[in-house]
């Protein structure tokens, strides 16, 4: 895989952010992993305590069951996607992110999607979706489907990995969701599966 430099001095410039509060409880800043130039990128909140904790986006029990739901469809961090969060440092006690802790650092987030220039955005959870794709944003009724935006990228957004924990029920239209990306994949960026 080859280096992102554009990535790369990112990231050296987030490590030692203290824009918003959040700077002053964490542990480790979570910038994002995976293929830095991938033509998917999934987008969750922020991290949690494992997350924290380890410096990586999406590696608690959600995270697992997010690798086990790329798998499915031969998506993996380590080859072919790449996964970054919102906000880059841990709101405590998990809560959602505020506004002004999102609008400080969304500046990163879209550095790091120009960087690395998808074909396709996933915004994981209801919070990810309507800071990205729309105010209004309904991932109940509106998951699964692609919006395509002025800037070509095409979006979509799905239930976040630890709400389907909570609520199994809705495992199987999650997955549903993931078949459809992986069949958009194959229609836009089908090399995404050659690497």
């Amino acid at each position: 895989m080859e280096t992102n430099k554009d990535i790369e001095n990112l990231k050296l410039i987030c490590n030692t952010c203290n824009k918003c509060g959040l700077c002053k409880t964490r542990t480790n800043v979570v910038f994002g992993v995976g293929n830095t130039n991938a033509d998917v990128m999934f987008i969750g909140e922020g991290p949690g305590e494992n997350e924290d904790l380890q410096g990586e986006p999406f590696v608690g029990r959600g995270g697992q069951l997010l690798d086990k739901m790329l798998d499915v469809i031969d998506l993996s961090r380590k080859k072919n996607i790449y996964i970054a969060n919102m906000v880059k440092c841990r709101p405590p006690q998990n809560r959602d992110p505020d506004p002004e802790e999102v609008e400080k650092c969304i500046g990163y987030l879209k550095a790091q999607i120009k960087a690395v220039n998808p074909k396709i955005i996933v915004c994981l959870g209801r919070i990810a979706a309507i800071n990205i794709i729309s105010p209004d944003f309904k991932v109940t009724s509106q998951h699964g489907q692609f919006f395509e935006k002025e800037d070509g990228i095409l979006y979509m957004g799905v239930f976040h990995p630890a709400a389907l924990l909570r609520n199994p029920n809705n495992k199987p239209d999650a997955m549903e969701d993931f078949f459809k990306l992986r069949d958009k994949i194959k229609e836009i960026a089908p090399y995404t599966y050659n690497d």
